[in-house]
């Protein structure tokens, strides 16, 4: 049997590329010490972020000081150590367009 292997474009975009294009672009920065948390699809759907609180930990580890998060993993905050949630000011997004504003400081 002939194992068929997936060529082409991925079902997923990294958000924080779609930030790092839009920020060329307009030639504005980010916003300093953030980190971008979540995915989109290619038909532009926010995907909530999985493992949460070791995406987190990541993330303080590497010297965040702001989180760009979408909505959808508001929920899951619950199952994230209260210390560590309170090492980030978080920043809530709800669509790609919305993510890309906060990210450069404008929205």
């Amino acid at each position: 049997m002939r194992q068929h292997t997936k060529i082409g474009m991925t079902e997923r975009l990294a958000l924080p590329t779609l930030i790092a294009l839009c920020s060329i672009a307009l030639g504005k920065p980010t916003v300093s010490s953030l980190a971008v948390l979540g995915e989109i699809s290619i038909a532009g759907t926010i995907l909530k972020v999985e493992e949460l609180a070791s995406a987190l930990q990541v993330c303080l580890d590497s010297g965040a000081k702001k989180v760009l998060l979408p909505i959808l993993s508001a929920g899951d905050l619950g199952t994230v150590p209260s210390d560590l949630i309170g090492s980030f000011n978080i920043i809530f997004y709800n669509t790609a367009e919305d993510a890309v504003f906060k990210a450069l400081g404008v929205g």
